[in-house]
């Protein structure tokens, strides 16, 4: 009897194992599925090389994987990528409008358009040129902001001053302002408009205009001989070679700052003799990013999100509509950076600026 009790009792204990086994296997089967994990969206398109560091950026990367996108870019100067292919790209991003009217004028037609970042025009010297250059009245100083007149810059460019003329005793030949190749990259296209409106007696240019000032518009570029096709390579040699070879280059406000930031060594060395001059008037650089399908699209929401329109100011000296409540421009520590950017002016009409680079290339 006790035998059987036994065995009952080790039955039961079978069954109710199985039973629990079976239990959970059932409960196992009625959960769902765990979601497959999104694969991000390859965004890929032409960037200004100013660009370049933001995107590269290790917080901007870990931003854009969590907005999932999987961001790519080939560099390129603003007017060169409209006439680049477009074959599977989904964005461009120039630094101008006028760039993406040239675009247009290329019969570009992407699905959208929207202005991402800001940054103005500035001239970019040494210490030592600027002051000899306050003396001649190409240049003035306010405290610590340096100004350049452009309409004297342009006359002492077209009457063939040298740097001695003008005070600065160690240059070398005739007085000139280097730039980017105005047919190619922006910050050189934007310092031709500049140009071009002051020989037009600083009033916006106009094709009539522009076709009237080619030689002289085409004598200031060629002072500079062979030009960079991007700002940040044109940016670069300035710093590596010195006021000796390069001492005026055209710029964006922004390189500086981002310079103080992500490499800091580097600017601590040019700090002291660096000097950023606004010129009077300068034009506002707007980087608009060109969606050319709906990856590109989202790539545009992104770049305007909060998050990442705060970190291209902090960290990379673009300036956007609001600074979302971040300080102002001290935080850099670039001596000379205004709060607020003078003399602003617009460019001259689409027609007018298509002209010019046609001037420009010497057609």
């Amino acid at each position: 009897m006790k035998g059987s009790k036994g065995k009952i009792v080790g039955l039961v204990c079978v069954l109710a194992a199985v039973a629990i086994i079976g239990g959970v296997f059932v409960m196992r089967q009625a959960q769902p599925a765990p979601e497959p994990v999104a694969e991000p969206t390859t965004v890929s398109g032409y960037l200004g090389g100013e660009k370049v560091s933001l995107f590269e950026d290790a917080q901007f990367t870990e931003l854009a994987a969590a907005a999932g996108l999987d961001i790519d870019y080939r560099k390129a100067g603003s007017l060169a990528m409209m006439d680049a292919s477009i074959e599977g790209m989904s964005y461009l991003f120039p630094s101008s409008q006028a760039a993406v009217e040239y675009g247009h004028e290329r019969g570009i037609e992407p699905v959208s358009e929207q202005i991402v970042l800001n940054s103005p025009i500035v001239i970019y010297t040494y210490r030592d040129v600027a002051d000899a250059l306050v003396g001649s009245g190409i240049m003035a100083k306010d405290g610590d902001i340096y100004t350049l007149d452009v309409d004297a810059a342009v006359s002492a460019m077209l009457a063939d001053k040298t740097w001695v003329d003008l005070g600065y005793a160690a240059g070398y030949g005739q007085f000139r302002i280097d730039s980017t190749d105005p047919a190619e990259s922006n910050s050189g296209n934007e310092w031709a408009a500049l140009i071009a409106n002051s020989l037009a007696g600083g009033q916006p240019a106009t094709v009539e205009t522009v076709e009237r000032d080619a030689e002289s518009i085409r004598k200031v570029f060629s002072k500079s001989g062979w030009m960079e096709t991007s700002s940040e390579d044109s940016f670069r040699q300035f710093l590596t070679l010195g006021e000796g070879s390069k001492p005026m280059m055209v710029g964006y406000e922004s390189q500086v700052l981002d310079l103080s930031v992500n490499e800091p060594d580097l600017f601590e060395q040019v700090a002291d003799t660096l000097v950023v001059a606004y010129t009077t008037p300068t034009v506002w650089s707007t980087h608009v990013l060109m969606a050319l399908d709906e990856a590109g699209e989202q790539l545009s929401e992104f770049l305007i999100s909060d998050e990442v329109q705060k970190l291209a100011w902090e960290r990379h000296g673009f300036r956007g509509a609001s600074q979302l409540g971040t300080d102002g421009a001290e935080r850099f520590e670039v001596a000379g950076i205004a709060e607020r950017v003078p003399a602003a002016v617009e460019l001259p009409a689409p027609a007018a600026m298509q002209r010019l680079i046609e001037v420009v290339s010497g057609s």
